[in-house]
Formats: structure tokens, C-alpha cells, sequence
């Protein structure tokens, strides 16, 4: 997969890039993530790329000429022929969660592209971007941060990135549940056991214990996820 991303802060995806799973799938050759910097598109002597909106109000946009030139030269002009699905970053758009990631992760290139100030001016997203995708209702700075979380949820999902696929198999969300609680070594620590079933070998008894305790937890916190299943159960 290739992800692009067009931001006005390219250095703050450098350690990102670097890091961790992300890191060692770039450096194996399994995702290659390119960073534009917006203002390589400005036309001006000062690389402007935002401006005073049209009707009044706080705040600055981003101007619709850099933008479109520079997502058109990324990912060429919107329509048919276009192979890559430009993204804009923004809290009015759908929210992301494990089906979208799932989704997203059979695409073979992304463009990611980070919005700043107040927004980013309407006909750009018009004629420049094919969706708009928001990680939660509440408002950021900037799309940079999204477009991490993006990465991040659907780099992970490609063969490979994972050193054992399994484990993107029984994660939060993956079957319509949150993941149920994790025990590692020591088996005792201040008065607390591991319970008894992880330790007795029965994979039958783990994984029944598992979905029992995937369900309870759930069932509490995001109750919201069991809807059309049976709740009472």
C-alpha cells in the first residue's frame, strides 16, 4: 500500500513513520507513506495557503488553488480514472471504526490530507476529494493527528504488518465486542491470581472464558454494540 499525506506540518510524521510495527513494515517494503508539505504548492513569495473567510468569523481557511493543485498532482483529477482515494481529514466527516479501517486496508493507495485553521474551503473538497472520514466528536488543531490514527488502524491490518496475524483477529471491534482482559507472567502479583483457567491447557475452557468475559465487558461499557444480538444472554 501506498499512503500519502499532505499536511502544513510534515515534520511532525517523521518519528511516526519511524517507529515501532509502522516502522518495520515501511522499512520491509509493505506500506510506502510519502509526506507532502502543503505549502510546496503556493504561488506566492510567502508560500500563503489559507485565507480570511468569506462572510466573516474567527479564523482562517485553506485556500482552495494550493489544495486542489497539490492533491491533483498527488492523486490526479478527481473521477473515474483516479486509483487512489483522497481523504480529507475532518470532523464532519464519517467516523472511522474497525469495518472502515478493514475496508481501507484493501486499497492500494490512500491520500490522507490534513486540514488546519477553521476548515478548508468548500469547492476543494468538491472537486479535490473523494471522502471525508472523522476519528470522533470532538474537535483537534489540526487533521494530522487523525490521519495518524488512520494509518495506524489500517496499516496494521495488512498481511504481514503483524507478526502474528491472529492477534488482528480477536482485537476490540473485530467481531462486534471489546476484547476481553489480558494476563501475562507472574501468575501472583500483590495478592492478585491469573485466574485459574488461563493456567489449565483447556483451549476450550480458555476461549469459552474468553468470549464469556469479551461479553460482560462489552455488555457494560459499550452496550451499544451488542444491538440485534442477544443482550439478556
Amino acid at each position: 500500500m501506498q499512503v500519502d499525506v499532505l499536511t502544513l506540518f510534515p515534520g511532525l510524521f517523521e518519528p511516526f513513520v519511524a517507529t515501532s510495527l509502522l516502522g518495520k513494515a515501511c522499512d520491509a517494503g509493505t506500506v510506502d507513506i510519502r509526506v507532502h508539505d502543503l505549502r510546496s504548492w503556493a504561488t506566492d513569495r510567502h508560500r500563503v495557503v489559507d485565507d480570511i473567510p468569506y462572510g466573516g468569523g474567527p479564523g482562517m481557511v485553506l485556500k482552495p488553488d494550493p489544495l486542489v493543485a497539490a492533491i491533483e498532482a498527488i492523486a490526479g483529477p478527481k473521477g473515474a480514472g483516479r486509483e487512489a482515494v483522497v481523504i480529507l481529514m475532518s470532523p464532519q466527516g464519517d467516523r472511522l471504526d474497525q469495518a472502515e479501517a478493514c475496508a481501507l486496508a484493501l486499497r492500494e493507495r490512500l491520500v490522507l490530507v490534513c486540514g488546519r485553521y477553521e476548515g478548508v474551503d468548500q469547492r476543494a473538497i468538491e472537486l479535490a476529494v473523494d471522502r471525508e472520514i472523522s476519528i470522533g466528536d470532538y474537535v483537534l488543531a489540526g487533521g494530522e493527528i487523525p490521519a495518524m490514527a488512520v494509518i495506524e488502524a489500517v496499516v496494521r491490518l495488512i498481511p504481514g504488518v503483524l507478526g502474528n496475524p491472529e492477534s488482528a483477529e480477536t482485537e476490540s471491534f473485530r467481531t462486534a465486542s471489546l476484547e476481553g482482559p489480558q494476563y501475562t507472567r507472574p501468575a501472583v502479583f500483590r495478592d492478585r491470581e491469573v485466574p485459574e483457567v488461563l493456567r489449565s491447557g483447556n483451549h476450550a475452557e480458555i476461549a469459552r472464558w474468553r468470549a464469556e468475559r469479551a461479553h460482560e465487558l462489552t455488555k457494560r461499557r459499550r452496550p451499544d454494540l451488542l444491538t440485534g444480538r442477544d443482550e439478556e444472554s
